[in-house]
């Protein structure tokens, strides 16, 4: 079983902070198919993250439910997945809620308030201390499973119901044994008590809870005063605001994305989309509601008209934001794109080739993206017929693209040739006897010239 870096954006060797590659094991077939990742516990301890947190975050990512089996050290996910694709999966994980903000390393751990419904983040390596600025399912789920808890009492997925208690009064009947087994298979509370919890928390409500087994057995008390919750909600980061506020996140995707655009109406109609906060805050209610690869589908149709040249350059920070170093937002944009010219064909189908060269020019859209589009016409966004002739206006300059590619490349060619020639030893032979042979040239040009600097007459010698 061979290693990989923590953080494989670096790719040096020897960079200290290593972990499994991840293994699975498909078994089951047909509804009861099933992929066992073998050695999560080994991952797990690597990334110093409970086994549950990455195992959780797969079955978010994929759409698919998750259980645990502690005892066996056995982590489920429902449905056939290969490893390479779980792997960069965790990646993903490992970037969210593992790395550093500020300095990338791994050496971090996660401060859960489950009262106040927060999540810390602290760095034994650099000292960065603050709120985690992730929103991702995955929130609640470390919430109502902070770290220090015991593994075995963690819930298995969302489809083993509220076995917990069951297995609680079962155990206790038996004495003890038969509650040590099933402790295994305790399971989360549904997702709606879940988002209860945490707007319990924000507000600091005093509810005592008598089925829950809290470290202490003391009821609390908070001031629930107007006055008292507006001071606790301005004394909140934008960050763990976020985190808190989250009914949102567990709604379908077009509700989503309908929240969203009528967020960047609202700025484009008050005229702030020029704003630098603004695009901020966008950009952070995008990933709020985990619909940042589609964003500018939605910018595309708020922000461009027949004059769409010149609302480039107005909006170029903020595509940027959402587009850069970000193929599939990318993808999103140019669908909006079609849209676009599909609505106002009579001005802007002419001048597609321009329209595409302009967000290449701005850096909007890089020149990988482009030239996928342009392999295949798509009937995603707008009508086969709308499409091809988008594609056919966009020949000159997916050719132009094309043909810049394969001048680059031959242009790389023949520098790595000149460079094998430059470090050649026979050449630097050549250079040291041509060095050898300059210095005996120079004293020929005083001959003409006598010491105060005044030409000599060949006549007078």
């Amino acid at each position: 079983m061979g290693t990989v870096n923590v953080n494989r954006n670096v790719t040096d060797v020897f960079y200290r902070y290593k972990m499994p590659r991840i293994m699975a094991k498909v078994e089951g077939k047909g509804n009861g198919i099933k992929t066992v990742i073998v050695n999560m516990a080994e991952v797990a301890k690597a990334i110093g993250r409970p086994a549950t947190y990455p195992t959780k975050y797969f079955g978010c990512e994929l759409g698919a439910q998750t259980q645990f089996d502690h005892k066996n050290e056995r982590f489920i996910v429902n449905g056939s997945h290969d490893a390479s694709k779980l792997q960069d999966l965790l990646d993903g994980f490992i970037r969210k809620f593992v790395l550093c903000p500020e300095c990338d390393n791994p050496e971090t751990e996660l401060l859960v308030s489950s009262k106040k419904g927060t999540i810390s983040q602290g760095c034994k390596a650099c000292g960065f201390h603050g709120p985690l600025e992730v929103n991702h399912k995955v929130n609640t789920f470390i919430l109502k499973n902070p770290p220090n808890m015991n593994p075995a009492t963690q819930g298995s997925s969302l489809t083993e119901g509220k076995r917990s208690k069951r297995s609680k009064k079962g155990g206790e009947e038996n004495g003890g044994t038969e509650s040590a087994n099933n402790s295994n298979v305790q399971a989360n509370d549904d997702d709606e008590a879940n988002q209860a919890s945490q707007t319990e928390a924000l507000i600091g409500a005093a509810i005592p809870k008598k089925d829950v087994e809290d470290d202490d057995d003391e009821n609390w008390t908070t001031d629930v005063s107007e006055a008292a919750v507006r001071k606790r909600l301005e004394d909140l980061t934008d960050g763990a605001k976020g985190m808190t506020i989250s009914d949102d996140v567990e709604k379908s995707e077009k509700e989503r994305v309908d929240m969203f655009y009528e967020l960047v109406k609202k700025k484009r109609d008050a005229g702030q989309l020029e704003n630098l906060q603004t695009h901020k805050e966008l950009a952070v209610e995008a990933e709020r509601l985990d619909i940042t690869h589609k964003a500018p589908l939605v910018l595309a149709e708020l922000l461009f008209s027949p004059n769409i040249i010149q609302e480039v350059r107005k909006h170029r920070n903020l595509l940027l934001r959402f587009t850069h170093n970000n193929l599939k937002a990318q993808r999103y944009l140019i669908g909006g794109i079609e849209q676009i010219i599909a609505l106002h064909s009579a001005k802007l189908m002419d001048k597609v080739a321009g329209i595409l060269k302009l967000f290449y020019d701005n850096d909007i859209l890089e020149e990988k993206a482009i030239l996928e589009w342009g392999q295949k016409v798509s009937k995603k966004y707008v009508s086969k017929e709308v499409a091809t002739e988008i594609h056919e206006k966009a020949k000159p300059f997916l050719q132009w693209l094309q043909e810049a590619e394969e001048e680059e490349s031959d242009e790389d060619d023949e520098d790595d040739s000149e460079v094998e020639i430059e470090y050649d030893d026979r050449a630097r032979i050549d250079l040291l006897k041509k060095s050898d042979v300059t210095p005996k040239v120079a004293p020929k040009k005083v001959i003409d010239e006598d010491e105060d600097g005044d030409e000599i007459d060949i006549d007078d010698i």
